[in-house]
C-alpha cells in the first residue's frame, strides 16, 4: 500500500510569519495537532505542532513570536509512491508528502497504522481464500496441538465441519495423526505416508516458526490410495516394457517389427548398423510404401502377411547393402495375425569380418610393438593431458631428464600438475623399480618434519618408539624423494637438508651414526624461491643445490590449447566413475576456454566433476557453468562496494574468507579442508594478511 492511499489531502498549512497565538487558535478551530509551514511560493519550510506550543508555554515565550523561530526545520518527508511498510519504523507523528516541489498532503502515524491494518486484513483474507481454495486438505495446529485452521478440502475429505473441530486437540479429531510430533522434533517431514480412516495419504508436515520459535505445525495431504495401486501396475508394465526394449536393443542381429498391416512399429539400433537405413526413414510407414519409394527391392514382411508363415529372403536395400532377412508371424489368442518380427543379418559384413580377422592377424605383431613403445613413452604420464606447444616442449624435457639423476626443481602455481611431472620423472627413470616417496613439507609441523625426513633413534624424544624409526630419505634409498612445498621448510631444517644433499649422508635425530643414502631429489613449490632468497627467507646455497635443473610449469591460462583436451578427459573420467552420460553444450566449452582458471588444472577438474554430479540434465548448458564460475556475489557481504582492480578485489575477498574461516574453525587443518587448499597455503596467506593463528590450535 502506498502513501498516497492513506495521506490526508485536505492540507491545513501555516506561514512562517504566523504567530504562536494565531497558530494555537488555528489548531483549535480545525481540530488538528500540527501543520506544515510553507512560504509564499508553497515551498516547505518546516513543521509546527502542538508540542511547539507547549514548549512556548513552558519557556514563557511571547505568544506573538513568529512560529518560524520555533518550528522544526530539518524534517523528514515522503513521496506519494513510498510504501507504508517502509515508514513504520520512522518515529514521527506526521510526515509531509512532497510531489516535485509542492506539498501534496500529510501522513500521520494514525494514517500509517490505519493503512497497515487494512493491508494486514487484505493479506489475511487473501491467505484464507488461497488456503480454502487449495485442492489438497490442509490442517494447522498451535504449539499445544490444538487445531486452529483447516480448509474446505479437509472438511470434504474427512466429512468434518471445521466449526466442530476448531479448538479441539488434534488426536481427538484424528487419532492416527502424528502432526503434534512435528512440534516436538522441530523437523519437517516431507512426503510422509500416513493412514487415516482406512486410507493412505501423502503428507507434507512442517513446523511453523515465528521469530525463530515454533508456534505450531501444518500438514498438507494427498489421498494416494488409488494412485498407489495404479503406480504398482504402471511400474510393473514399465519394467516389462524396459526389459523387452533392452532385449531387442541388446540383439546383435537387426530386429524389425510391424503390425498386421505392415506398418513399422519398432526398429533396433543393430538394424541401423547393418542396413545403413535410419530408424526415422521407416518408423510409422508401411512396407508397401517403402518398397514403392525404393527403400527396399522387396519386403519379407509383406510375404509373411500373405502366407501367414515364416519367410527368409536375400534383400537389397537403398544403401547398396545385401542383407539376409527372416520374417516370423505372431498371432493373438484368436489366431489373428497381429505382428511380424523380422531378423536381419548382413551377409557382406560376415564376409568382411572374415577378411578383417585375417588382416588383423597379420598386423597383430606390428601393433603390439607400437603399443609397447607408446606405453614406455607415456609411462607415468597417463594423466598428463596436453595439446599446447608449451606443454609438448615441457614433456619432451621431462623425458630427457628422466634418463639422468640430476636434482630437479619444479615451479608453478597451485593446481598446475607438479606432482604428475614428478611422478613421470621417476617412473621413466632408471630408478623406476625403486621406491618413490613424496612428502608435503608444508602439511607437517616443523618439529615433526625433521624426524619424518631423517628418522630418529630409540628414546630420542618423548613418545619416540624404543626401536627408532627410519626416515623418508632411508625409505627412498635407491629411488626418488619428492619434496613438495619445499618453500615451507624452516631455516633450521634447511641447513640440515643442505648437508644431506651435499654429502649424501644423514644422521638420525638423537643418533650419531652416519647413514649413506642414494636418493634422487625432486622438489616443487608454488612460490618464487629466488625472491625468497633475496629477502632472506630461503637459504641461497640450498636454492642453488635444488635448482640444478629448473622446470617451470605454465599456468592453464597461458596454455589454453590444453583446455578442450582436459575437458574431454575429465568428462570421460567422471562419467565412467559415476556411471553417467553427461555431455557439454558447445557454449559451455567456450565459457570454460575463456575463463582464466586461477586454480589451474585442479580447479578445472573440480568444476567438471561438480557439473557431472550436480547437473539435472544430460546436456550441461551454459547456465549451469556460469553458476559455478561466476556465482552471484552480495557486495555488502564481500565489501565490494565500489569499482576496484580485479587483483585488489580478489585479494580483499580472499582475506575476508580466510579471516572468517580461521575464526570459525580455529585450526589450519580444518580451514584448509573447508577451503579446499593446502594447510601450508593457509599458514602462508594468514601471515601475508596479518591474521593471527593460535599455534596450539593449528
Amino acid at each position: 500500500m502506498k502513501v498516497k492511499d492513506v495521506m490526508t489531502c485536505n492540507l491545513y498549512s501555516l506561514k512562517p510569519d504566523d504567530t504562536i497565538k494565531f497558530t494555537a487558535g488555528y489548531f483549535l478551530s480545525h481540530h488538528i495537532d500540527g501543520a506544515p509551514v510553507l512560504d509564499a511560493d508553497g515551498v516547505l519550510q518546516g513543521l509546527f505542532t502542538k508540542s511547539h506550543i507547549m514548549r512556548a508555554v513552558a519557556e514563557q515565550i511571547d505568544f506573538n513570536t513568529p512560529i518560524s523561530e520555533l518550528m522544526t526545520k530539518n524534517i523528514e518527508t515522503v513521496k506519494p509512491e513510498d510504501d507504508i511498510l517502509d515508514l513504520l519504523e520512522i518515529n514521527r507523528g506526521r510526515l509531509p508528502v512532497l510531489g516535485e516541489q509542492e506539498v501534496l498532503g500529510i501522513v500521520t502515524r494514525t494514517d500509517l497504522m490505519w493503512g497497515y491494518s487494512k493491508y494486514v486484513m487484505e493479506i489475511s483474507n487473501q491467505l484464507e481464500a488461497i488456503i480454502s481454495s487449495v485442492y489438497n486438505p490442509i490442517i494447522v495446529i498451535d504449539i499445544n496441538g490444538v487445531i486452529t485452521m483447516c480448509n474446505d478440502a479437509f472438511e470434504k475429505t474427512f466429512a468434518i465441519n471445521k466449526k466442530d473441530i476448531i479448538g479441539l486437540y488434534i488426536r481427538e479429531c484424528l487419532p492416527e495423526s502424528r502432526l503434534d510430533e512435528i512440534i516436538c522434533s522441530g523437523k519437517a517431514e516431507p512426503l510422509a505416508r500416513v493412514n487415516i480412516k482406512g486410507k493412505t495419504y501423502m503428507s507434507n508436515r512442517t513446523p511453523v516458526y515465528l521469530k525463530d520459535e515454533i508456534v505450531g505445525a501444518v500438514a498438507v495431504m494427498q489421498d494416494i490410495s488409488e494412485l498407489e495401486e495404479i503406480s504398482r501396475e504402471l511400474n510393473y508394465s514399465k519394467i516389462i516394457s524396459e526389459e523387452l526394449n533392452a532385449i531387442i536393443e541388446s540383439s546383435f542381429d537387426g530386429i524389425f517389427v510391424t503390425d498386421a498391416a505392415g506398418r513399422v512399429l519398432k526398429v533396433n539400433q543393430a538394424y541401423e548398423r547393418i542396413s545403413g537405413i535410419k530408424v526415422s526413414q521407416v518408423l510409422g510407414k508401411t512396407m508397401k510404401e517403402l518398397v514403392q519409394t525404393g527403400i527396399y527391392d522387396r519386403s519379407v514382411t509383406l510375404e509373411v502377411i500373405e502366407s501367414h508363415s515364416p519367410v527368409t529372403i536375400v534383400q537389397e536395400v537403398v544403401t547398396g547393402k545385401t542383407i539376409l532377412v527372416t520374417g516370423n508371424p505372431l498371432f493373438d489368442e484368436q489366431g489373428q495375425l497381429f505382428r511380424v518380427v523380422t531378423n536381419v543379418r548382413d551377409i557382406t559384413e560376415l564376409n568382411q569380418l572374415q577378411r578383417d580377422l585375417e588382416t588383423m592377424e597379420g598386423l597383430k605383431s606390428q601393433y603390439e610393438q607400437e603399443l609397447n613403445k607408446l606405453r614406455e613413452e607415456l609411462k607415468g604420464s597417463q594423466d598428463l593431458i596436453y595439446r599446447s606447444e608449451k606443454m609438448k616442449n615441457l614433456i619432451n624435457l621431462v623425458k630427457r631428464l628422466s634418463g639422468v639423476d640430476s636434482t630437479v626443481l619444479i615451479q608453478g602455481e597451485s593446481g598446475v600438475g607438479k606432482e604428475l611431472i614428478a611422478a613421470s620423472l621417476h617412473k621413466n627413470s632408471k630408478r623406476a623399480d625403486k621406491p618413490y616417496i613424496k612428502i608435503n613439507c608444508g602439511a607437517i609441523a616443523e618439529n615433526l618434519l625433521e624426524s619424518e625426513l631423517f628418522g630418529y633413534e630409540g628414546g630420542a624424544f618423548t613418545g619416540a618408539k624404543k626401536e627408532g624409526k627410519a626416515g623418508l630419505f632411508e625409505i627412498a634409498n635407491g629411488g626418488t624423494l619428492f619434496l613438495d612445498e619445499i618453500a615451507e621448510v624452516s631455516p633450521a631444517l634447511q641447513v640440515k637438508l643442505l648437508r644431506v644433499l651435499q654429502e649424501r649422508v644423514l644422521t638420525r635425530v638423537g643418533g650419531v651414526k652416519q647413514i649413506d643414502i642414494d636418493v634422487r631429489i625432486i622438489a616443487a613449490t608454488n612460490q618464487d624461491l629466488e625472491n625468497m632468497v633475496r629477502h632472506g627467507n630461503f637459504r641461497k646455497d640450498l636454492f642453488y643445490r635444488l635448482n640444478v635443473v629448473p622446470l617451470s610449469i605454465p599456468p592453464l591460462r597461458e596454455r589454453k590449447d590444453d583446455i578442450p583436451a582436459l575437458i574431454c578427459y575429465f568428462m570421460e573420467k567422471f562419467n565412467r566413475r559415476y556411471e553417467m552420460k553427461r555431455e557439454l553444450d558447445y557454449a559451455v566449452i567456450k565459457v570454460l576456454y575463456d575463463y582464466d582458471w586461477p586454480g589451474n588444472v585442479r580447479e578445472l577438474q573440480n568444476v567438471i566433476e561438480r557439473l557431472v554430479v550436480m547437473s539435472n540434465h544430460r546436456i550441461i548448458g551454459r547456465e549451469d557453468i556460469l553458476a559455478y564460475l561466476y556465482p552471484a556475489v552480495n557486495p555488502r557481504e564481500t565489501g565490494l562496494r565500489k569499482i576496484k582492480t580485479l587483483k585488489f578485489a580478489v585479494e580483499e575477498l580472499e582475506e575476508q574468507l580466510l579471516r572468517e574461516a580461521i575464526q570459525q574453525y580455529r585450526t589450519t587443518r580444518k580451514v584448509a579442508e573447508v577451503l579446499d587448499i593446502n594447510q601450508s597455503t593457509v599458514v602462508r596467506k594468514a601471515a601475508r594478511y596479518g591474521i593471527k593463528i593460535n599455534k596450539e590450535e593449528s
